[in-house]
């Protein structure tokens, strides 16, 4: 741990439900799921409950979506 760090400077243990998320183990952040990328709690706005991941933005979730059902890109 970086000594400019807290002790509230990692990783959080998540439960992702519909709409909202519980804190199963404190923490200050999550990783995005695709990018790796941390996601401090506050911002975090995009999750798949039924994969039980974060992401960092609606790209990312779009992203892992497509990559998990690439017959989703034949659509139109």
């Amino acid at each position: 741990m970086n000594r400019f760090e807290g002790p509230g400077a990692r990783e959080a243990g998540i439960r992702y439900l519909d709409g909202d998320f519980q804190v199963t183990s404190p923490g200050s952040f999550v990783r995005c799921a695709v990018t790796g990328e941390r996601i401090q709690l506050d911002e975090l706005k995009y999750w798949s409950v039924a994969r039980q991941e974060p992401y960092v933005d609606a790209n990312a979730s779009l992203k892992r979506e497509l990559d998990l059902n690439p017959s989703l890109r034949k659509r139109g």
